[in-house]
């Protein structure tokens, strides 16, 4: 992994939110364009985003997709946001993910059985090109031509200020995703053909998770980490929904430039792996796609449930919710363009707009966001503890069970319904991943990669890939402090035929020779021996207890939070000092799609905490007025400050 990161701009350094502003294809005019940015900067957004999309009913003309009149009108908006002061970030696309007329079949989206019949939908390009072919996100020479005409076409628009290039969820269909290119990539690394498995790959688990190692790194090889180069070339920074790509979302996450999380139709915990990749990759800011569909969701172009009733209080909650789960900047999702008289509405839950039933209330609720976003951004994420997120258990599955499925989450290895440990989280643990460990090092018996520095790593998981152990292996013979909490299994092992039903998965370590491996590779076979060495390993405990304790006093390691029942939380640390962000005890009850009526406190929520930090206890008392988060100051020389964060009418 990398930790290079453009440093001549600091992106979404103004910490006030910006919207996502739909441009359906329509007769854009330059006045329209002016009057809505200055509503958006009056109403105390700090910019927006650009999202090039479909027609609506009774739509103009409107000039083509990349063409110079297209190009002519972004550049005239970006302009005027340089002059008012705010930001201007562009979608890397028309609609997601992805596509259209500029794809050529070489270019195109693939399966086992050789094109992708998926189309792209809601695009600008819909009345006159229709649903054109999706890129092939596997290949980079593929994005590298993409990128040339969007790129391109773009470049007048990125003069001046520094803008963000977006990409948003990936939305590949998923199965049977393949790139030709890669098959003699997956003979050369297991030593096996994959094709003989390719139209019945899901009744081979251990083939189909060799198949899923195999895309992560196509995705982040060809796509993620090429994209991210991309967007420097040209002078812009990357902006990344990774989610959705069957990948190792940390690592794909780090590459970026800001890493963007996306609530509610994703659960506010999953904000915690863009924030933890955040710390991982020293990147400043983790942006997200919030109020998306909070009361539900129905499918285009139905609007989804409460449209244009939605309630402040609960979105500041739904904010203050990935403000505790590693989130510091808020993009609204989102604001249709709309010409004098115009009717555009925004699907999703949360409309934006002078017409909006809360647009009264919308600058002292932006300058809210905008407070506690600069305090969860400034210094760096406080770090501690390292969770192994479990890439394996979520490769060797499937399909979710039919009721913890939802509009955004279909497949375990989606990795939305994966949860920090609710007995850890007062150490304010951060997800790691093999990628990281294999580069990390060992300091004082503590870990270290690039800016973040943990005490011990956790580890609860049934499946461990070869990979990871070695790393565990490495760091543990260094010193380093490893919880194992179970015997973990090799993931992927000797194909059986097509057609045969493999038995259910051993616990035990897997047999000498069971899958070949290729030339230079360290045979399986040794795996058991070196599960054995790490557990052996005088720093190495199958207790978290004994793993936190201090390797020379033997004391226990406190939390950097305690108490009962402790809200929700995320702390930075600040030029010695530290912010902890605690959002109201409600936000742990928020789970997709959030309740109408009924749900919020009505009083007051009272909490005791004990804050440990630099080998002092400080007693904390937290009282949250309906809707309060807590902003809390710690500093250098132990005096706490407590400020409440609520909205100023």
């Amino acid at each position: 992994m990398s930790n290079e990161l453009t440093r001549t701009y600091r992106p979404f350094s103004d910490s006030r939110p910006y919207t996502r502003w739909w441009w359906f294809h329509d007769d854009i005019r330059e006045e329209d364009v002016r009057s809505q940015l200055a509503w958006v900067r009056d109403q105390g957004f700090g910019g927006v985003e650009i999202a090039f999309m479909y027609p609506q009913p009774g739509a103009g003309e409107g000039p083509r997709w990349l063409s110079e009149a297209w190009t002519g009108l972004v550049a005239g908006a970006k302009e005027e946001a340089d002059r008012l002061g705010i930001g201007c970030d562009f979608t890397f696309s028309t609609s997601w993910p992805f596509g259209g007329s500029i794809v050529s079949e070489e270019d195109a989206g693939q399966v086992f059985g050789g094109a992708s019949d998926q189309r792209l939908e809601k695009s600008w390009e819909l009345s006159y090109y229709g649903q054109g072919r999706i890129l092939n996100h596997l290949d980079a020479d593929a994005l590298e031509r993409y990128a040339g005409h969007v790129g391109g076409a773009l470049k007048p628009a990125l003069r001046g200020t520094t803008s963000a290039l977006f990409s948003d969820s990936w939305e590949v269909f998923p199965e049977g995703l393949w790139s030709a290119h890669l098959d003699p990539v997956f003979r050369d690394r297991f030593g096996y053909d994959l094709e003989p498995f390719k139209t019945s790959i899901d009744e081979h688990p251990d083939v189909r998770y060799d198949y899923r190692k195999i895309l992560s790194e196509a995705a982040i090889e060809g796509f993620f980490k090429p994209y991210a180069d991309i967007c420097r070339r040209l002078g812009s920074v990357s902006r990344v929904q990774c989610h959705g790509a069957p990948a190792d979302l940390l690592a794909a996450y780090a590459l970026v430039d800001v890493p963007e999380s996306e609530a509610l139709l994703f659960e506010t915990f999953f904000s915690a792996i863009p924030g933890s990749a955040a710390a991982l990759g020293s990147r400043p800011v983790v942006t997200c796609e919030t109020f998306t569909c909070i009361y539900g969701y129905e499918p285009w172009p139905a609007p989804s449930p409460h449209h244009g009733e939605e309630k402040v209080e609960d979105l500041k909650l739904m904010a203050d919710a990935v403000f505790a789960n590693g989130v510091n900047h808020i993009v609204w999702h989102g604001m249709p363009y709309n010409a004098p008289g115009g009717n555009n509405t925004f699907y999703a839950t949360t409309h934006v707009g002078p017409d909006s039933g809360f647009a009264g209330r919308l600058p002292a609720f932006n300058a809210y966001l905008a407070e506690a976003a600069d305090f969860v951004k400034q210094g760096r994420t406080y770090t501690d503890l390292a969770v192994y997120l479990p890439l394996e258990d979520h490769w060797m599955r499937h399909m979710l069970p039919e009721e913890r499925r939802g509009p955004a989450a279909n497949y375990y290895w989606e990795l939305q319904t994966v949860e920090r440990p609710g007995a850890l989280l007062g150490y304010h643990p951060l997800w790691i991943s093999t990628p990281f460990l294999a580069e990390a090092v060992v300091e004082d018996g503590s870990v270290r990669y690039g800016e973040a520095v943990f005490s011990a790593i956790y580890v609860d998981v049934e499946w461990l890939d070869a990979d990871g152990l070695s790393a565990l292996l490495r760091l543990a013979r260094e010193g380093a402090r490893i919880c194992v909490t179970r015997r973990p299994v090799a993931p992927g092992r000797r194909p059986q035929a097509p057609g045969h039903r493999p038995q259910a998965p051993s616990r035990r370590p897997q047999a000498p020779g069971h899958r070949p491996q290729a030339p230079g590779h360290r045979p399986q076979a040794d795996y058991g021996d070196r599960l054995t060495e790490l557990m052996n390993q005088p720093s190495v405990s199958s207790d978290p207890g004994a793993a936190l304790r201090h390797p020379k006093t033997g004391r226990p390691h406190p939390p950097l939070v305690g108490g009962r029942d402790v809200p929700e939380f995320w702390c930075r640390e600040v030029d010695g000092d530290y912010h902890v962000f605690f959002a109201h005890p409600d936000t742990k009850r928020i789970r997709y799609p959030m309740a109408y009526e009924g749900w919020r406190s009505t009083g007051l929520v009272e909490r005791e905490v004990s804050i440990h930090l630099n080998g002092r206890e400080r007693t904390v008392d937290l009282a949250f007025e309906p809707e309060d988060s807590m902003l809390v100051r710690v500093s250098a020389s132990g005096a706490v400050d407590v400020s409440p964060g609520r909205v100023e009418e």
